[in-house]
């Protein structure tokens, strides 16, 4: 019998796949405590809708997050901070400041998480930063520390 699991299960497959069960595993298992429901053409077609809207779904994020890219790639952020004699910073720049002055300065909300930095900016100067908007979608970000 083909039916469509509702909820992952170990070693039968994955939440929305569509698979062969035994009729009396069906009957007995799956339909009583809710995991699958029957493959018929109504519940096909639900399914089928359901995978098109999250495709769809997801072009619209890919486009959103390229369009973001496009953005950050033109722009050259500056944050100022506290520095001694030799350059270096007290503290350090850390990507919750460079979220926090995206969004200030040029009104891009972009998550801390998403800016890569390897460690924390210790000195003045320029830096070429990735930030990884979506699956595939790196936008590379100028940042250039200054001293107040």
């Amino acid at each position: 019998m083909k039916v469509i699991l509702l909820a992952d299960i170990k070693g039968v497959g994955k939440k929305d796949q569509v698979i062969n069960a035994s009729d009396g595993y069906a009957r007995n298992f799956l339909f009583p405590k809710k995991l699958a429901v029957p493959a018929d053409a109504g519940n096909m077609g639900r399914l089928n809708n359901k995978k098109a809207s999250e495709s769809h779904k997801k072009e619209l994020e890919i486009s959103e997050a390229k369009k973001i890219a496009e953005q950050l790639g033109k722009i050259e952020l500056i944050i100022k901070v506290k520095a001694g004699e030799n350059g270096k910073i007290f503290g350090g720049v850390t990507n919750k400041e460079i979220s926090e002055e995206l969004k200030k300065s040029h009104n891009i909300d972009v998550d801390k998480k998403k800016i890569q930095l390897k460690e924390n900016i210790k000195n003045l100067g320029r830096y070429n930063i990735d930030v990884k908007l979506y699956e595939g979608v790196v936008a590379k970000l100028t940042v250039e520390v200054k001293a107040i």
